[in-house]
């Protein structure tokens, strides 16, 4: 199974038939917790997106640009994200769960292709999200991950238009990432008949797994889209709940049980 694979498999063999994503910001709120909260998020969730810190998150709210910001005053480096993936790796502590890395483009760019995608591996990442790097733009990314089967999930919008919907959904690894309304993440959302209906007309359209993200917070919203997309990616809210010093992977079972 490639490492993009498993990504689409995690997904579909969740608990309770609605995955959940979770996202942290690497080294956020403490650097040295990081292998603690990465084991207690990834043994609780089905997939675990990996947020690599940036000065300039521009698709990212308050609540993750804010622990961007503290991540990177101490020290954040995508070299030392990866040195502690690898070294979890060597050490048999990697969690259960599928891991993706979220970042921005100019810290790949920084690290160079062919180099990422042998760290990626040897770290146990099976894929990248990438919100400002346009599909049609990431040719030379795909050549550098595709030897090694790892994954460049498509994100999607309720404005993106049917046609380009169409070869997104065809052009994506792992799953497909919805996102549920337009602007920044963390906002707390209703859900709405046209987003469900949006979301709907995603998953009629893919292959593979469709994840809703950006406002997910509660259980009562995991339900009410329950059977319009197979998972749900929760972040700020997560993100908030370190930052507390609560439980992560209580909250996470929290979100398939009332």
């Amino acid at each position: 199974m490639t490492p993009s694979e498993r990504i689409s498999t995690a997904i579909a063999q969740a608990q309770g038939g609605t995955a959940i994503v979770a996202f942290i910001t690497a080294g956020y709120p403490q650097r040295e917790k990081f292998r603690e909260h990465l084991t207690q998020i990834g043994n609780e969730a089905d997939v675990v997106e990996i947020g690599v810190p940036f000065t300039d998150p521009m698709a990212d709210g308050m609540t993750i640009q804010r622990s961007s910001r503290e991540a990177l005053r101490q020290g954040f480096s995508l070299r030392w994200l990866l040195d502690e993936l690898a070294a979890m790796e060597r050490d048999g502590q990697l969690p259960r769960a599928p891991l993706i890395l979220m970042s921005y483009l100019n810290p790949l760019l920084a690290f160079g292709f062919d180099k990422l995608a042998s760290a990626a591996v040897k770290g146990g990442v099976c894929g990248f999200i990438i919100p400002d790097l346009p599909y049609d733009e990431g040719e030379d990314l795909r050549a550098a991950l595709a030897p090694h089967g790892l994954a460049i999930v498509q994100m999607v919008t309720p404005v993106t238009r049917p046609e380009r919907l169409k070869k997104l959904c065809a052009a994506t690894q792992g799953f497909v990432y919805a996102v549920t309304m337009t602007g920044t993440t963390g906002r707390t959302a209703s859900v709405p008949g046209e987003v469900t209906s949006y979301l709907d007309a995603v998953t009629a359209v893919s292959k593979l797994p469709v994840c809703a993200g950006f406002g997910i917070r509660s259980h009562e919203q995991v339900e009410q889209l329950r059977g319009h997309v197979a998972g749900v990616i929760v972040g700020s809210a997560l993100v908030e709940v370190l930052e507390g010093g609560q439980d992560p992977a209580a909250f996470l079972r929290s979100l398939r049980s009332s």
